[in-house]
């Protein structure tokens, strides 16, 4: 509940700007410089580096086309599909939190794209989609860690062909165009141009076929998710229903009632969301049955699966303008608690709802008070995640707060056995 306060800044009568926050301190002071204040609606405060001359450069930074506001999953289809009609020659840059992702357009196509988050990386893109396993990942690291470029070290150890290291990054593109579309909270800027070295390889996708697969994808995922709460679900096969379709058999075959979809879709190399789609199918079909995500790695990994449900109470709060109020009676609910204020101490939450799991486990041990640690945790999350549910439900409607409970489901459960 801190990291929209740590982003305030107070301008007061005079005109004077003063830092509120941590990160808006931090922000300002790696600004240093001489800003022009650009005409914006009242309630918005636009500035961009000109020197102390006033004039807008060349050397001053790329030409803002566009900007604005995410407040919904969705809103960059909008911006794709702007971008993909008008043909600008630019980059794209999606803040998320702590997360930028960065893609390039020309001409109406995307001819590349970055990240900063590590699900994303094309070493972890290789990993998700079965290209490579751990061993060969952390070898490759070694190389990464000694200044060559994961693909390039990749080859070098002969762990992937160039055309098939060529068409990962075009999928790493495509994870990261569709990341930006289920972004619910950020801000997003068009920068005129880029410079060419900056792409790791050149493609050429349209802008409008990623538009139609990610909206298709976004689509799906929330149909999905109403049976399949997350990639962390085990599958299990039903006994007496015989085979299914021949375009789930790869996946079928390799069903064995212990890995997750995620897993099932590293070991297949068909990905997270084809696994999803696949197993959603066979669940219909009667042919499989899901089961709640195994549980392993201690307090830290209960904290985990809180955070799950926590992360997405506040997304569908947020979505319907009730963010602030779901947090306030989240705060005075571990106040009047008992034990939160302790079991919490140091580890948040911060704005999306999350705790610091390491940090939870660790006073976990103090406030149990010589019972089981992990027993402890799990009913004292339980019943905050409880309220954190009833919380929402006051501000969201019938249907979806029924969703929302669908969709969490399986995670509560974890955390109430």
């Amino acid at each position: 509940m801190r990291e929209a306060r740590a982003e305030l800044v107070r301008i007061d009568a005079h005109g004077v700007v003063h830092p509120i926050g941590t990160v808006a301190s931090q922000r300002l002071r790696a600004r240093e410089g001489a800003y022009r204040m650009l005409p914006a609606p009242a309630h918005v405060v636009m500035m961009r580096y000109t020197g102390e001359d006033g004039r807008r450069d060349a050397e001053d930074g790329a030409i803002v086309r566009l900007a604005g506001e995410i407040t919904a999953p969705g809103t960059m289809c909008d911006v794709l599909a702007l971008l993909g009609q008008t043909g600008w020659r630019g980059e794209l840059i999606v803040l998320d939190g702590e997360a930028t992702r960065a893609i390039f357009f020309e001409g109406g196509n995307v001819v590349g794209a970055q990240t900063t988050v590590d699900e994303e990386r094309l070493g972890m893109v290789m990993y998700r989609f079965g290209a490579i396993d751990e061993v060969q990942h952390e070898a490759v690291m070694e190389k990464v860690r000694a200044g060559s470029r994961f693909g390039q070290g990749a080859i070098e150890l002969g762990v992937i062909s160039e055309e098939r290291l060529y068409k990962l990054i075009g999928k790493q593109i495509d994870e990261i165009v569709f990341a930006t579309f289920a972004v619910s909270d950020g801000t997003f800027f068009f920068l005129d141009g880029f410079d060419e070295g900056r792409l790791v390889s050149h493609h050429t996708v349209s802008a409008n076929a990623l538009l139609m697969d990610g909206v298709t994808r976004l689509d799906e995922m929330r149909f999905f998710r109403e049976k399949i709460p997350s990639a962390e679900h085990v599958p299990v096969r039903r006994e007496g229903r015989g085979e299914p379709q021949e375009e789930f058999k790869k996946t079928w075959d390799n069903i064995d009632g212990l890995m997750s979809i995620e897993e099932l879709g590293r070991l297949t190399g068909r990905g997270e969301f084809t696994t999803t789609k696949d197993v959603y199918a066979m669940i219909q079909s009667k042919h499989v049955q899901l089961e709640p995500p195994r549980m392993s790695g201690g307090p830290e990994a209960v904290v985990g699966v809180a955070n799950l449900v926590l992360e997405r109470v506040h997304q569908a709060a947020d979505a319907a303008g009730k963010g602030t109020v779901l947090r306030q009676s989240l705060e005075s609910f571990a106040v009047g608690g008992g034990v939160y204020d302790i079991l919490f101490r140091g580890a948040g939450p911060i704005e999306t709802g999350a705790l610091d799991p390491e940090k939870v486990a660790e006073n976990s041990v103090m406030v149990a008070g010589g019972t089981d640690p992990e027993r402890f945790l799990k009913q004292s999350l339980h019943e905050y995640v409880s309220f954190a549910l009833f919380a929402a439900s006051n501000a969201l409607g019938n249907e979806a707060d029924a969703q929302l409970e669908r969709e969490v489901s399986g995670w509560v459960g974890q955390l109430k056995n």
